[in-house]
């Protein structure tokens, strides 16, 4: 595409900032009538509802016999009800714009044409009455593009009939609050630096930002990538790859309408704190919030008609730090390995045989011969699961009956055929057939115990929910898309149990460099092995949180594992400051002073090694009356100010100032712990330690 001269007159650039200010003004005037008609509709179809049930209610008895009166009645109704929700959501939206309209400008001459067209680009469209051209874009839309992807020159965009091409004469960057321009900004390359530093130098948040006002172009590839089945983001900490994931999935949404819905996504994220600080971003950006979940709750939901309780993560964890045994560690990692899953399907193979004992059906004076099952068990059923298998079988005898009988089988009849097939397993519970599978492999377990005492140790978890999988099947639910958030922590194991039950499309994320053991770990190694060639693995290697001086500091922790290819936003600030102190009401001190010094910052966290140390920490906050909140895995939120907690919890989250706390005890987490304490930090890093001497409660050391 050859660059072409405008063929329009180009206006100068104090011009275009004086239309924006204007457009502002009329789009925001624009934007307070639709509000005003929205709501109008809004009293019109409450009360068109209210007399629907008044109607209803008065005329329900001599509605007609068949009823399709009512059933006309509830239909009107139910389509009321759905335009009113739809008008409460346009509402939502545009009382949000009112706020901020818009962040982008786009001036494009398309080729062929002599007068160049302005975009103006915003979270959602908005045109003066429903069915004109927008006055404002949804920075979803295909034309927004040209704001993500292109400097000032040649570029093109993908419409519905094809690719438009042109040139771009100006780009236009916005920041608007309650209405008011705070600043316009007219960039020629990307969005650039310095807004990113204005964006991204202001205070931490109790939630995450959402980014649509500084996408970068290697960002904007990932969000609208619509092509992958399984798309695998490896992120640097602070690259965006949480926010861009999100954004990815309500771009989905907004193209997907008539196939995707909020419902059909589930976001797996490593706690209920990280879920709560992800969760205003897709209603921000204009869609329904979405499920979240740990896949520990998830697994301990699966298996709660098993287990009275399942150990998580956390626990695990702890109880690692706490004491370490290189018999249980290695025991965990053997459990979740691929030599492990060969053990499990050795086991089933043999399975089949030692947990039937057939015997001949007999009901009304008709019977089904053991010879006759066990045929329709290993041959013409045997691709059911195995504890799902009988009762496919008796299904199958059942219609064979009907059909004989010439009638339906009566409950009674079908309660005591269900019997007879559930009779022939030996066993049932899948907690004693684990037990057998973990006896066959040499290990211990604690076979007979009552339901209220089964108390499931992490290492055991997911090879038992592995078990009830191939067990009893149950894949393909009713999700459509899985997002994966900490996608290092997941073992070989957990990752082939997701493709078993989530046969749908994924985005996948997270940061080697953050993983939860003892050398980093990359799992898109074997990724592939598990997911096929469907899989696309995209690396970002810029990080936007860290000052330099925090990056520095944090890249020397990972000595040999540093990773050269890694980028940082210039933005720079205090250098970390590392201290040791006699005790801890020293380290207090200190930290008081700092916050007292720092009136600035909103978030500030003390982040110490393991729970022990965060609820002693905390504690004596609360001794000298320093208002504090304290997380643990129980939490469901966090707040503004300062807060105490593990380094493990503090995963995904970020904080103007962190107080990194070393613990004394050896640590088998101790470089990756403290390589995520620092790159929670956005604007300060203090590293404090206490000296090490005789442990003494009573002196208040660590």
């Amino acid at each position: 595409m050859k660059k072409r001269q405008s063929k329009g007159k180009k206006p100068m650039h104090n011009d275009r900032k004086t239309d924006s200010l204007w457009f502002l003004q009329e789009v925001t005037r624009k934007l307070k009538n639709r509000i005003k008609e929205v709501e109008s509709s809004l009293q019109e179809g409450q009360k068109e509802i209210a007399q629907m049930h008044e109607y209803y209610w008065e005329n329900y008895t001599e509605m007609d016999q068949y009823g399709y009166e009512n059933y006309d009645n509830q239909q009107a109704l139910l389509h009321q009800v759905n335009a009113n929700q739809e008008q409460q959501k346009l509402m939502r939206r545009f009382k949000k714009m009112v706020q901020s309209p818009f962040f982008g400008r786009v001036d494009f001459l398309y080729d062929g044409e002599d007068t160049e067209e302005t975009f103006y680009i915003g979270i959602g469209n908005f045109a003066e009455k429903t069915g004109r051209q927008p006055l404002i874009y949804d920075w979803r839309a295909p034309v927004s593009g040209l704001f993500y992807d292109f400097d000032r020159g040649e570029a093109s965009y993908e419409a519905p009939m094809g690719t438009l091409t042109g040139e771009i004469l100006s780009k236009w960057q916005y920041k608007i609050r309650n209405g008011k321009m705070v600043y316009a900004f007219e960039s020629d390359t990307k969005i650039d630096d310095e807004i990113l530093q204005q964006e991204l130098g202001e205070n931490g948040d109790v939630k995450l930002k959402n980014i649509i006002r500084t996408i970068q172009k290697e960002q904007n590839a990932i969000i609208r990538n619509t092509r992958d089945k399984i798309l695998v983001i490896q992120g640097a900490a602070g690259s965006g790859k949480t926010s861009v994931a999100l954004h990815r999935i309500a771009y989905l949404l907004y193209h997907q309408r008539q196939n995707l819905r909020s419902s059909d996504i589930l976001i797996l994220s490593p706690n209920s704190v990280f879920s709560d600080y992800i969760s205003h971003i897709l209603p921000e950006l204009g869609e329904e919030p979405i499920q979240e979940m740990s896949f520990d709750l998830f697994a301990y939901h699966e298996l709660k008609d098993t287990v009275s309780d399942c150990e998580d993560k956390y626990q695990f964890l702890e109880q690692t730090m706490k004491h370490f045994c290189k018999e249980e560690k290695d025991r965990y990692e053997w459990k979740q390995s691929r030599e492990f899953l060969g053990e499990v399907e050795g086991f089933l193979a043999l399975l089949e045989d030692e947990l039937m004992d057939f015997h001949d059906i007999k009901l009304k004076g008709q019977s089904i011969t053991e010879r006759e099952l066990i045929d329709l068990f290993y041959f013409k059923f045997q691709d059911v699961p195995l504890l799902e298998r009988m009762n496919a079988v008796m299904e199958y005898v059942a219609e064979e009956f009907a059909t004989l009988w010439q009638r339906d089988l009566r409950e009674d009849e079908m309660q005591f055929l269900q019997k007879q097939f559930d009779s022939m397993y030996v066993t049932m519970d899948l907690y004693k057939i684990y037990g057998k599978l973990m006896e066959s492999c040499g290990q211990e377990f604690p076979l007979d115990l009552p339901f209220d005492r089964r108390i499931l140790k992490y290492e055991d978890v997911f090879p038992m929910l592995y078990l009830k999988q191939r067990l009893t099947g149950g894949g393909a639910r009713q999700i459509k898309h899985l997002v994966i958030d900490e996608m290092q922590d997941y073992t070989y194991l957990q990752y082939v149990i997701l493709h078993l039950l989530f046969p749908c499309r994924m985005t996948i994320l997270g940061d080697k460099a953050q993983t939860m053991e003892e050398t980093v770990r990359d799992v898109t190694a074997f990724l592939p092995e598990i997911f096929g060639k469907n899989v696309k693995k995209i690396v970002m290697n810029k990080s936007y949180r860290n000052t330099m001086e925090i990056a520095r500091y944090a890249g020397k922790l990972q000595g040999e594992e540093q990773d050269e290819s890694l980028e940082f936003l210039e933005r720079h600030g205090k250098e970390v400051t590392e201290a040791a102190f006699d005790s801890l009401e020293e380290l207090i001190e200190e930290v008081s002073a700092r916050i007292d010094d720092s009136q600035k910052y909103e978030t500030r966290a003390i982040l110490t090694m393991t729970e022990e140390e965060a609820q002693k920490i905390y504690q004596k906050l609360e001794d000298c009356r320093i208002p504090a909140g304290y997380l643990d895995r129980d939490s469901q939120s966090f707040h503004r100010g300062l807060t105490v907690t593990t380094f493990y919890l503090a995963k995904g989250l970020e904080f103007d100032q962190v107080f990194t706390i070393k613990g004394q005890k050896e640590n088998p987490y101790k470089t990756q712990g403290e390589y995520i304490c620092a790159t929670r930090a956005l604007h300060e890093l203090y590293v404090y330690s206490i000296k090490e001497k005789a442990e003494d409660d009573s002196s208040g050391n660590l």
